[in-house]
């Protein structure tokens, strides 16, 4: 399940879990403009950790979640 949030400045997207015990915690994605941060609750150290992605990491990750192993390197637009 999740839910989606539209901000000022973002758009929010919450993943919550709900597979087999034990559950993981929820995923929070905040998405800006000129980037992306993914939050999540750490239970073991009682801290939230946060990665922020580029919206060129962003787009890469989407794009290598369908690709077998390899190396790649998009590039804009026919040369």
């Amino acid at each position: 399940m999740f839910t989606i949030e539209h901000e000022f400045d973002a758009t929010v997207i919450t993943l919550l879990d709900e597979g087999e015990a034990p559950l993981l915690e929820d995923v929070t994605i905040n998405s800006f403009a000129e980037c992306v941060t993914i939050e999540q609750y750490d239970p073991r150290t009682d801290r939230v950790h946060l990665i922020t992605l580029s919206q060129d990491q962003v787009r890469d990750l989407s794009v290598a979640l369908d690709l077998p192993e390899g190396v790649y390197q998009l590039r804009e637009g026919p040369e």
